[in-house]
């Protein structure tokens, strides 16, 4: 433990990450992706090398714009490339689970550093426009946070500066609950808040949680999933943890419909769309799932833009054990374990990425002036929390 902040190890068996998972069924020649190399038969030598050449040119170009390339069907170290060939696996519940681009600032390292700077002004700047309190406390009403037992345990994951875990302990005692989040910067600005003071405080990864299986009575997650590269995985790991009859409660961005946002958004991170929220909860295993809208009372129900905080899913872990979904290694490290990627052209492309990214997302501070000021002159709706039941 180190200033408040506690590193601990992952607890995740071993069981959990698959040796070798199967691509779908296609005609294209059949792919399998292992910890150490992908194989790809049925293909003539010529046709391989030239399959592996484009592989080649595609591999230059998403290193710098990220996996927003179809997958590749032929094998090379990408660790994104190899993500997606594994997450189009079929997940036990016989639901596709499809790739899904990787944006600027979708990185462990990207995000790091993007939060380094934004943690000064997240709660005082951003969140106003954004995430507000009456969107948060709307949001938590679905989490199933009532009459915990005393003993109940709640893990906050990517809870960055605690705004979210300050509604969560308006349900449950401060000690009931852990705040997870890659990034020192944005725990100290949790620590400062007094509410928060017993709450425990942990430096770890949304994908690779350091708790065991079947050990947490609610999860929540709000404002982290935009910064996944493995969305798939990281839902994953809300199931493998949660006790059999726990929740998991997601909050996050909604993908815009406008085509000039779409561009800004899809340069920046990780939108996703309401199908794919549903998705990826089904092919973890979550059963009685739920969806609420939400949007910041001051935009008056306007969404077309895409939404930084837009839709609240919550589902059901049913039975004991791991998840159904099964995954290869996860595709990056935290800054903390270190670089997945250390070669000198990765190092030498993570600025101009950065600032691009950064770029980005200085288009989604700028916005909300223009929406608000939109609906201020021209609408009358106000918002309205929709929940949905799923199945």
């Amino acid at each position: 433990q180190v200033d408040g902040v506690q590193n601990m190890s992952p607890k995740r068996p071993s069981a959990f990450v698959a040796d070798v998972v199967p691509a779908p069924p296609c005609s294209a020649p059949v792919q399998y992706v292992s910890r150490s190399c992908s194989i790809t038969t049925g293909e003539s030598s010529s046709v391989g090398r030239h399959r592996q050449s484009q592989a080649k040119i595609n591999a230059s170009r998403q290193a710098f714009f990220g996996a927003s390339l179809k997958f590749l069907p032929v094998a090379h170290k990408t660790p994104q490339v190899a993500y997606h060939a594994v997450v189009q696996a079929t997940a036990d519940t016989g639901i596709p689970v499809e790739p899904r681009p990787i944006r600027l600032i979708q990185h462990k390292k990207e995000a790091f550093w993007f939060y380094r700077f934004l943690s000064l002004i997240y709660d005082d700047f951003i969140n106003p426009f954004h995430w507000t309190e009456e969107m948060r406390d709307e949001s938590l009403k679905i989490a199933r946070l009532e009459n915990l037992p005393s003993n109940a345990v709640v893990v906050d994951v990517g809870g960055g500066t605690g705004f979210c875990t300050q509604g969560v302990v308006k349900y449950a005692r401060p000690e009931q609950v852990t705040i997870l989040d890659q990034s020192p910067h944005q725990l100290a600005q949790a620590k400062k808040k007094p509410e928060l003071a017993a709450c425990k405080k942990i430096e770890g990864d949304a994908e690779d949680l350091p708790f065991e299986t079947d050990s947490c009575d609610r999860y929540t997650s709000a404002g982290s999933i935009e910064y996944w590269p493995e969305p798939q995985r990281g839902i994953a790991e809300a199931y493998r943890v949660l006790k059999p009859g726990g929740f998991a409660t997601i909050i996050g961005p909604v993908r815009p419909t406008n085509p000039f946002s779409k561009f800004w958004a899809d340069l920046w991170m990780l939108f996703p769309t309401e199908e794919e929220y549903i998705r990826w909860y089904k092919a973890a295993g979550f059963t009685d799932i739920q969806i609420k809208y939400i949007t910041p009372k001051a935009y008056r129900g306007i969404r077309s833009h895409g939404l930084i905080m837009g839709l609240t899913i919550c589902g059901r872990k049913p039975v004991a054990g791991l998840p159904k979904i099964k995954l290869g290694p996860k595709s990056e490290k935290t800054v903390q374990e270190g670089d997945a990627d250390s070669s000198l052209f990765s190092k030498l492309l993570f600025l101009p990425r950065f600032l691009l990214g950064v770029a980005a997302g200085a288009y989604y501070a700028i916005l909300p002036l223009f929406v608000i000021a939109y609906a201020k002159l021209f609408l009358k709706k106000s918002p309205v929390y929709e929940v949905k039941n799923i199945e």
